[in-house]
């Protein structure tokens, strides 16, 4: 039995239970569609298997009773530094999927990156609740609607904007072409025993209405149901610097660049005037073969010296991987499967329930190792250490 009820939801006591009920819960198709990575998923391996690579130390003796996880960023006071990555589909998963995440991301107190990928208009995941929202998006082939993308995220009041660089063009996700994985799931119905395994979802489904990209409407692209495809044909794989800069003329809010893994490109981006740089590798799911996250930020760290924030997504899944992260220079992560296992069970509940599991472990895990804030942790509270067998 799934958990989907308060009391079930405490029975899943790590993002790796609420992974094992989301399998449960979803048809393969859409499982695997979360769950997988392009080729042979070395880089989505590398992103979780890299944290073992680095150990915390503990401080003895610092008299600290209580512990303060929150941060700022732009102005933003928030209680965690655990951020909801930008997912696209959502909605696949639960009905009304973003604005179920963005109540949780709201409730929690943290920030909501919001796809351009969205099943739910930008509008409509703004209107869902008053919590803070960025806005990821591409540089399009038309730059008619990167323009309206910026225009449409300001008058509904994203903070920032989260230009993604790491997709000049689709990765090879093996999982879905074998899976023939479409938006529509009524277009891709499986055998009468799949429906059975997976009624609550099937029944949740059913009624809903059909599943679109709502921010593509006004563009001609709400109805398509092969989101590779479309994108593919949308998606300008000519992106180069200029059209950074050209992003950067139009948007006088904050500006993050996402899916950076080099130092000399963070060092590009803030020459530019991004305000923040995300290192990423859209979650193993673009260039199978590279760094894994956790392993390209210390470089990408020490290259803007401070300018500017860093943030990492990518592999999150304790705690403990969080404050790796901070102790290497990050200011926050970012959780994409993480969260949407907790939206597959229960929608707004087991959005916060992940949230909430990593924010206690958090909170021990600083208990444990003697810091007050996180301004404490550092690079002299982490070490390289060999990893144990099995952890990759």
């Amino acid at each position: 039995m799934v958990p989907t009820g308060r009391r079930r939801l405490s029975s899943l006591l790590t993002i790796d239970d609420m992974r094992a009920a989301a399998r449960r819960t979803l048809p393969r198709m859409l499982f695997d569609f979360v769950d997988g990575g392009s080729g042979d998923e070395s880089t989505l391996r590398r992103n979780t298997g890299g944290f073992a690579h680095y150990a915390l130390m503990a401080q003895a003796l610092t008299g600290g009773e209580t512990r303060d996880q929150g941060r700022t960023l732009f102005g933003r006071r928030i209680s965690t530094p655990v951020l909801i990555a930008p997912t696209g589909s959502s909605g696949l998963l639960w009905p009304r999927g973003e604005a179920e995440v963005a109540r949780a991301a709201a409730a929690e107190g943290t920030i909501m990156e919001v796809s351009a990928g969205a099943t739910l208009a930008i509008e409509e995941v703004a209107a869902a609740a008053e919590g803070a929202r960025w806005l990821q998006l591409f540089i399009y082939r038309d730059r008619g609607i990167t323009r309206d993308f910026a225009a449409r995220a300001r008058a509904a009041g994203y903070e920032a904007l989260v230009l993604t660089v790491d997709c000049p063009v689709l990765g090879r996700r093996q999982r879905d072409i074998r899976n023939g994985f479409t938006i529509d799931p009524r277009l891709s119905f499986g055998t009468l025993a799949d429906a059975a395994r997976h009624a609550g979802w099937w029944m949740r489904m059913a009624r809903t209405p059909r599943v679109t990209f709502r921010n593509f409407e006004p563009y001609g692209g709400g109805g398509v149901v092969d989101m590779a495809r479309y994108i593919s044909t949308l998606i300008d794989p000519a992106v180069s610097w200029k059209d950074v800069e050209w992003l950067r003329g139009i948007w006088d809010g904050p500006l993050i660049i996402k899916g950076i893994l080099r130092a000399e490109d963070a060092r590009h981006a803030v020459s530019l005037g991004c305000d923040g740089v995300q290192v990423s590798n859209h979650g193993g799911r673009q260039f199978d073969g590279t760094l894994g996250a956790i392993e390209a930020l210390g470089e990408v760290v020490d290259a803007v010296a401070g300018e500017v924030p860093v943030l990492l997504d990518g592999g999150v899944r304790r705690g403990s991987d969080v404050l790796k992260a901070i102790a290497l220079g990050a200011c926050a992560v970012l959780i994409g499967r993480s969260h949407l296992w907790g939206l597959a069970i229960a929608g707004e509940a087991g959005v916060r329930h992940a949230l909430a599991l990593l924010k206690a472990e958090i909170d021990l895990a600083m208990a444990i190792g003697g810091w007050k804030s996180l301004d404490e942790i550092n690079r002299d509270s982490i070490r390289r250490v060999v990893p144990l067998p099995d952890a990759l």
